[in-house]
């Protein structure tokens, strides 16, 4: 049985995110952790545009996949967050369900626990760090434990990021996650895995 209880919470408008989620519970499972994939509803919010077709494809692809509960986050010792940067931020999809975990934050339910966040824009100057740093406020007022990636590892002088994973994915959204993103996904899951592992002794 494992010893360390990875959630990977994830919105994705047109599949990248996914697609990173999906690798980093490969690598968290590699890791040795008991590894639990959620997906955030799609459901649109008020103020977004007409669904493109790369969305309304993903919204296809990702029919049936399970959907996130607050026990997800609660039965979690690590919890990985991804979303798309919206305007620097993270998605409302993400963040409506961020915002109802109100009931575990006041029980205590959401503290000491390791966390972390992956993201994706379509530019390489797109709101990537923000959106992390972003994400990360909630983490601070959980009272948990943010573990990023940092420059703890080769890989990320090739990445870049020091704040989570993040890849650009073109005006088009068509540029596909690389050799460069999936060691930076690989090391950030075997990173917060590890981490967690310590704090559970």
């Amino acid at each position: 049985m494992s010893d360390v209880k990875l959630a990977i919470v994830y919105y994705s408008a047109t599949g990248t995110v996914r697609a990173m989620a999906e690798r980093l519970a490969a690598a968290g499972e590699q890791a040795g952790a008991e590894v639990r994939l959620r997906q955030v509803d799609r459901q649109p919010t008020g103020g977004e545009k007409a669904a493109t077709d790369a969305q309304q494809a993903e919204a296809e692809e990702s029919r049936g996949a399970e959907g996130v509960t607050a026990d997800d986050i609660v039965w979690a010792d690590a919890v990985l967050f991804g979303s798309p940067t919206r305007y620097g931020n993270i998605a409302g999809q993400l963040k409506v369900f961020i915002d109802s975990l109100g009931p575990q934050w006041a029980q205590g339910q959401l503290a000491d626990k390791v966390y972390a966040g992956f993201t994706s824009s379509q530019t390489a100057h797109g709101g990537q760090e923000t959106t992390l740093l972003a994400l990360y406020n909630s983490i601070y007022h959980f009272g948990g434990i943010i573990v990023p990636p940092g420059y703890t590892d080769g890989s990320k002088f090739v990445d870049g990021n020091p704040y989570g994973v993040s890849h650009v994915t073109g005006g088009g959204n068509d540029i596909p996650l690389g050799d460069v993103e999936f060691t930076a996904l690989d090391h950030l899951a075997n990173r917060v895995v590890g981490i967690a592992r310590k704090f559970k002794g």
